[in-house]
């Protein structure tokens, strides 16, 4: 039609000119109007058909001149991968998001499992386990039979609608129509995981140390937590099972998690290695819990020395005997918590009702582990 138009305004030029010897001004601007507003919409078609290996920014693609040499816009696309690779892996979480949706490309660089596996090691390191990504695992299952459930409920309802032709014209409208160009990101991936920590979405496992806000009875223990981050405070939520029912905690720091030491259910009796190397002054943790109901937690003590050998350090031979004194001096002299004996040879989960039960032992090498214990000692001994 537009072709038509222009042939037809150039055809009365023509004649103006047979007849007047003169071009008439105003169909003359009128066509050059129209030929200027063809040649625009040449152009943005072709913007139109730019290859997903190419930045979208128009401003990019367009071709300055001076001097006589044509010179470019910088397009990240024009470096070397390797080079761009490490650009990207300066980038922040915010920044990496924000890059993703220049184009089909770098959404695909931006979105990689190798950046992000960094990006969760430097932040979340420190409290993601490998049963914090078992269940990250089974979360995404969960969430896809979900969908597939759903998916099934919403064909069941609508299957007979869809016969109708209004309902069959949108469902073939939809189809044929051009995609939004933004790809689905995989549930599965790292940056999945990353985004569902960070926006709190994503219940992951841990460890918590002096639960309940530092109850006095929680002094220098840690327990398995489900946790939930609050990005607004930069805090955590956790959710302990105790019993029977589930205890909430708030405003948890990032100073009072860890992540478990031992991949093994807190309701598993931990099998204790190393006891004959065990002699008075090493520090360990070991299993505890108030009854057989209760799930165990981690509980920080020291070997002390036996009451025959009352702690002649040139004369012990406390690391000859079976019988190993356990000390918690975080309680007070003659609290029945105080001090526990185990046998090195036949240790097992020992204790009763009254005073608990006490199972597996681990013997603490790292520096960094002793020093977070005694960083949350107590002000004054529990009675």
């Amino acid at each position: 039609m537009l072709c038509f138009l222009l042939s037809f305004l150039s055809f009365l030029i023509v004649l103006s000119k047979s007849l007047t010897g003169k071009p008439i001004g105003f169909w003359e601007s009128l066509s050059s109007s129209l030929s200027s507003q063809h040649r625009k919409s040449e152009v943005a078609f072709s913007f139109s058909e730019v290859p997903p290996t190419m930045s979208v920014n128009k401003d990019n693609l367009v071709p300055k001149v001076g001097s006589g040499e044509e010179a470019c816009k910088f397009s990240p696309l024009d470096l070397p991968d390797l080079a761009l690779d490490c650009v990207l892996e300066k980038l922040s979480p915010a920044d990496l998001c924000n890059m993703a949706s220049v184009c089909p490309s770098l959404r695909e660089r931006c979105r990689s499992d190798y950046l992000w596996e960094k990006h969760i090691e430097r932040k979340w390191g420190k409290v993601i386990g490998a049963s914090a990504y078992r269940q990250w695992r089974w979360y995404v299952a969960s969430r896809n039979r979900e969908k597939i459930f759903h998916r099934r409920n919403q064909k069941g309802i609508f299957a007979s609608l869809q016969s109708f032709s209004p309902f069959q014209w949108i469902k073939t409208k939809s189809g044929n129509g051009r995609q939004s160009g933004r790809s689905v990101l995989p549930d599965d991936s790292f940056m999945a995981l990353y985004l569902s920590l960070e926006n709190g979405k994503f219940w992951f496992p841990a460890q918590v140390y002096n639960r309940e806000n530092g109850h006095a009875g929680f002094m220098l223990s840690c327990y398995d937590a489900q946790l939930c981050y609050d990005s607004r405070t930069d805090t955590f939520q956790a959710r302990y099972l105790p019993h029977a029912r589930w205890s909430m905690e708030e405003n948890i720091h990032w100073d009072r998690l860890r992540m478990p030491p031992i991949d093994i259910s807190s309701h598993v009796l931990y099998t204790s290695d190393r006891l004959d190397d065990l002699k008075p002054g090493d520090h360990i943790e070991i299993q505890w819990r108030r009854n057989k109901d209760y799930p165990y937690g981690w509980w920080y003590g020291v070997v002390g020395h036996l009451e025959s050998c009352q702690g002649h350090v040139n004369h012990c031979h406390c690391h000859f005997s079976d019988m190993v004194v356990l000390e918690f001096k975080q309680y007070a002299l003659g609290c029945r918590w105080r001090q526990a004996v185990i046998d090195r040879k036949h240790h097992r989960e020992e204790g009763d009702e009254v005073d608990g039960f006490y199972g597996g032992i681990r013997k603490l090498y790292g520096e960094e582990e002793i020093r977070m214990w005694t960083s949350l000692w107590p002000d004054k001994l529990v009675e």
